[in-house]
């Protein structure tokens, strides 16, 4: 019974894991694109913990998993903060990004 209930959790995680990653490719802006990164991306990470230390079943799986998590809830925000903040300063604008050289090719000359 817990082995299909750590089965259930992890791949729930796994799942939210996958969908976290459609929202970073399909988003529109960087802020929420960064949205789906940390938040959907911690609670998934956190579900896939809960059904490792539920299918190992000691109580030194429940500390190493618990002192990840809140690692991740300490770090991923402050994180994010400044991905955010990067992005706003360094905001350009749709003409400076159209006329921006693509990978690989060369830089047309200033004028």
């Amino acid at each position: 019974m817990r082995a299909a209930l750590a089965l259930c959790v992890t791949a729930l995680g796994a799942t939210l894991f996958v969908v976290a990653a459609w929202g970073v490719l399909r988003l529109p802006d960087t802020l929420s694109r960064q949205h789906a990164a940390t938040k959907s991306a911690t609670f998934a990470l956190g579900l896939i913990l809960l059904g490792v230390a539920l299918h190992a079943g000691e109580g030194s799986w429940w500390v190493r998993v618990v002192a990840i998590e809140a690692l991740l809830l300490v770090t991923l925000p402050v994180a994010s903060h400044m991905l955010s903040r990067a992005a706003a300063r360094h905001t350009y604008t749709l003409d400076e990004l159209r006329n921006a050289p693509h990978v690989g090719e060369p830089r047309a000359p200033e004028r």
